[in-house]
């Protein structure tokens, strides 16, 4: 069951970078562009009244702009997703594990953030530790 769980989240992981591939490519949104500029033209457009035809054009402008989210949300990703990998790699104590984390799965992402979650515990008790020992010199010293 696990097996057949992990093979779906796979296949959809691949569904949605293919879709986002698609959706924020240029070509597509010429397309998408033309066919509403085609839908707005068709002699239909004219014959309904005007609440509808302000509905039509509404829909036609919202619809173009999930295209143009796309791209720029594809943008920003792959730009941020740059400065995080260069703030990485410039730190020797960084791991290089984070390193292109767009390109792991769901699975992977889980298995590093878990780590991460356990590794800033023990640094929590390791602060606590030293804020402690600094609470106990203070008082020696002041004795």
């Amino acid at each position: 069951m696990k097996n057949i769980y992990r093979q779906t989240e796979r296949g959809f992981e691949k569904l949605t970078a293919v879709a986002t591939a698609i959706l924020g490519n240029s070509i597509t949104f010429i397309a998408a562009l033309g066919m509403v500029i085609f839908w707005l033209t068709n002699k239909r457009f004219y014959t309904q009244d005007i609440h509808s035809a302000i509905g039509d054009v509404i829909l036609g402008v919202t619809f173009l702009y999930l295209f143009i989210l796309q791209k720029s949300f594809i943008h920003f990703s792959a730009s941020l997703h740059l400065k995080v990998n260069e703030l990485v790699s410039s730190h020797k104590a960084a791991s290089n594990a984070v390193m292109n984390a767009e390109e792991k799965s769901e699975e992977e992402i889980a298995e590093l953030s878990k780590e991460y979650t356990e590794l800033a515990a023990q640094i929590k008790e390791v602060e606590k530790e030293s804020i402690q020992n600094r609470l106990d010199d203070t008082k020696i010293n002041r004795e």
